[in-house]
């Protein structure tokens, strides 16, 4: 729509504030009854009611007042994020250390690199296992990048580009080397917690958003579908830690984009935040945080 509709305010949705209808999950914006999604998360939505319990991958301090009309529904309500950092309470000797999740293979050689590079000065693209874009999308986001001269890590999985190879332009490569590095997947927290990481390029993910908030990394958001919508207008407007992107991505606005996220004023600010986010998560996760215990509360009080 092109019409001004999708900015509509909606202001009956407890929790959140100053939501536009541009800004919910993709699936509930549908205008068809019939919509398999729609009904899919429609269904679900009811079921949850009758369930033993209602897990969440955030923590009390990021997300209060959602949080908090949550519980009024739903009192078996556990918010037990970031779940990367609380598996840090496991110990190395455990055979559950080892625990992970990825649907690609990781290429931990990128770390190498990054250990050449100044302190926050590189910045880390990556779209997620499943957001997919055009060719000429790719492009327009390769030169905003390259324009920028900007150090960047950018991954470029398989599948990226709509019924497509992702091929990029051989004056890309060209134009960039010496300061970019390209791989299929990488091992993501290590990344985001590398010193040389200045910033995130992001489709929004939700575990990407809640991995860059863990690591205080400010981002550059463009969601593609599902909750990333959601999750991007918390991180640009709540929480200020982000910048969105037009999805008619143009090569110009990448490029301005990308410098403020790495030398402009905008950046301090969002650095600033970013880091306050990162002390609080750490403090959800930790022996006796609110995650912890939340997670303690759910193993005797459900799963016993």
């Amino acid at each position: 729509m092109t019409n001004g509709y999708l900015d509509t305010i909606i202001d009956w949705i407890p929790g959140m504030k100053n939501i536009r209808i541009r800004d919910l999950p993709s699936f509930v914006r549908s205008t068809d009854p019939n919509d398999i999604m729609l009904n899919f998360v429609a269904t679900e939505s009811e079921r949850s009611a009758k369930a033993s319990a209602i897990i969440v991958n955030t923590f009390d301090e990021l997300e209060h007042d959602v949080v908090k009309a949550l519980s009024s529904i739903f009192p078996k309500l556990y918010t037990i994020g970031p779940l990367h950092l609380l598996l840090n309470n496991i110990p190395q000797s455990s055979p559950l250390s080892s625990i992970d999740s990825n649907l690609w293979k990781e290429e931990p050689q990128c770390l190498q690199w990054l250990d050449s590079k100044e302190p926050k000065s590189v910045v880390y693209v990556n779209f997620g296992s499943i957001t997919v874009m055009t060719a000429n999308q790719l492009v327009e986001f390769a030169w905003g990048l390259a324009n920028s001269k900007q150090p960047f890590f950018w991954i470029i999985r398989p599948y990226l580009v709509m019924g497509d190879s992702a091929i990029l332009p051989p004056e890309f490569i060209e134009e960039t080397k010496g300061r970019s590095l390209m791989a299929s997947w990488c091992p993501q927290v290590s990344v985001l917690n590398h010193t040389a990481i200045g910033g995130f390029l992001t489709h929004n993910g939700w575990n990407s958003t809640i991995e860059s908030i863990s690591s205080g990394v400010p981002m550059i958001s463009w969601p593609f579908f599902a909750e990333q919508q959601t999750n991007c207008r918390f991180a640009c407007t709540q929480w200020g830690i982000s910048m969105e992107i037009d999805n008619d991505v143009k090569r110009d606005e990448v490029e301005k984009l990308v410098r403020e996220l790495m030398e402009g004023v905008k950046s301090m600010e969002m650095r600033e935040k970013a880091m306050e986010f990162k002390k609080k998560a750490e403090e959800a996760a930790l022996l006796n945080g609110p995650s912890f215990v939340n997670w303690e509360n759910l193993i005797k009080e459900v799963l016993l």
